[in-house]
């Protein structure tokens, strides 16, 4: 196996986009969950408010009554209206040449006679039964309600569980406050709030709803679910590319193998394809004869003449398949080549698709560019000779133990031309068998051609190059391929 340093560095990418996307799409459902908690709280405050400030109007509405009508009698009817409200816990009347019981309540008189409207009396919030009075000026006699708040609250059409809502609800004014629902606050997580007063002049209380969101009411399961998901993609993903990358490794290696078999087979397919083609060509000539006479016979011969159909065609196929095979394998032009190549890329692009031969192995390649080498060379024959190069030092590792495998290759200019080093710490070439490994069928290897290194000094050479074998100190083998430099852009 790869070091780890290297296994996080080819997975990283994968981690990063997995961590993004989790990140992405938490936030999204977290945003999405506390939007809904937000509108279904404002909804909920508005419906409050909105229940609140009808029995703040109703209040109004019965003092301005009472002013219009001006109930009288031994038992005056404004007395009933408890039974009625159970909200108004008594009415206090003051007619002419009378006063009130305490000078908060002729103040307000005052206030409601200047504003034309009811005014606020006796406010007091911290008493085990909070309540107020509203005090309205009118002819000839003025009257004043004493309001139980706990009472006025529309309890039936409250639109939350009053014990068990998270929603805080008060009424405030004048530095008091009344609880209407208790509702949970914590510390710490989102926090919504609503303020509005009510809607009567009379009575300006502010309704105050609060909304706290801690972290444990987040969408956590589903949250989960997605992180899970999103793993569950990109590693699907990571195994999608993964079989793409074999896939590609593996056609370009069967690019790589075909050029060395071609180019090391050239002359024989070429004289296999010229002996082939005239036996097919005669099979050709005799099957189209044979039709031709089958032609001629009565039409129960048609079967007959079905299979001359097909036997033409395969011998077509097979003489189409041949001349292909012999203009693959001719011999390429002797003109000199005309393209600049990167050293540095044809050797990463070989250690990628050698990428599995490399970790079957344990084996860590190690390139050492101190500048980018561009060189005149023809780039298939270019990839063949590394390609080759770097399979028979992985061969040659395969013969010391696990732990002492190096392989290197150096990209360096010297004296005016690009060369390329591969050293490997295998156990190195016998100082009587190195001036033979260019030979054409000499191999130490068993199942060997001893072709490889023979074609890869021939390509060489025909680039204007050359291709050295030398022993390694302390122990391995380098190759040494040189060729001419590219002309600079």
């Amino acid at each position: 196996m790869f070091p780890l340093h290297q296994r996080l560095t080819r997975y990283a990418p994968h981690l990063v986009a997995w961590l993004m996307l989790s990140t992405v799409g938490c936030v999204l459902l977290a945003r999405l969950e506390l939007g809904q908690l937000r509108d279904a709280f404002e909804t909920d405050a508005r419906i409050s408010h909105r229940l609140l400030s009808q029995r703040a109007v109703q209040h109004d509405a019965v003092l301005a009554t009472l002013g219009l009508l001006q109930p009288g009698g031994a038992e005056a009817a404004e007395q009933r209206l408890s039974s009625v409200y159970p909200q108004i816990l008594g009415v206090q009347r003051r007619d002419p040449g009378t006063a009130w019981p305490n000078a908060a309540l002729d103040a307000a008189e005052q206030a409601s006679r200047l504003a034309r409207s009811a005014a606020l009396a006796n406010l007091d919030f911290t008493a085990e039964r909070a309540r107020y009075q509203l005090v309205l000026a009118a002819q000839p006699a003025s009257f004043a309600l004493l309001i139980d708040v706990q009472a006025s609250v529309p309890w039936n059409d409250w639109s939350m569980p009053v014990q068990t809502s998270p929603v805080r609800v008060t009424l405030e004014h004048a530095g008091q406050a009344f609880v209407v629902q208790p509702g949970r606050i914590g510390d710490g997580g989102w926090r919504f709030e609503f303020h509005k007063h009510l809607a009567s002049a009379s009575q300006p209380f502010d309704v105050v709803a609060i909304r706290q969101v801690g972290w444990q009411e987040l969408p956590w399961a589903f949250m989960l679910l997605w992180v899970v998901g999103v793993a569950c993609g990109v590693v699907a993903w990571s195994a999608w590319q993964g079989q793409r990358s074999a896939r590609r490794r593996a056609e370009e290696l069967l690019r790589v193998g075909q050029v060395a078999r071609l180019n090391t087979l050239g002359e024989l397919a070429a004289g296999m394809a010229h002996e082939l083609n005239q036996p097919l060509t005669a099979i050709l000539a005799n099957t189209q004869a044979a039709k031709r006479l089958l032609q001629d016979d009565p039409p129960e011969l048609s079967t007959a003449c079905q299979a001359m159909d097909q036997a033409v065609a395969q011998a077509r196929r097979a003489a189409e398949v041949l001349a292909r095979l012999r203009r693959t394998v001719e011999q390429p032009s002797s003109a000199q080549p005309d393209e600049a190549v990167d050293l540095e890329a044809v050797v990463r692009n070989a250690l990628d698709l050698l990428e599995p031969e490399l970790r079957r192995r344990d084996v860590t390649a190690t390139v050492k560019a101190a500048q980018s080498v561009r060189v005149h060379a023809e780039r298939v024959a270019l990839e063949q000779i590394v390609h080759n190069l770097l399979t028979n030092a992985l061969q040659a590792l395969d013969q010391v133990p696990a732990g002492e495998r190096q392989l290197t290759i150096h990209i360096a200019v010297e004296e005016g031309a690009g060369v390329l080093r591969v050293v490997d710490s295998g156990p190195g070439i016998a100082p009587d068998i190195l001036p033979r490994v260019f030979e054409p069928f000499f191999t130490t290897r068993e199942g060997g051609l001893g072709l490889g290194l023979s074609l890869c000094e021939t390509l060489a050479v025909g680039m204007g190059g050359q291709l050295l074998a030398q022993a390694h100190a302390p122990r391995g083998a380098q190759f040494i391929l040189s060729l001419p430099l590219a002309p600079a852009p």
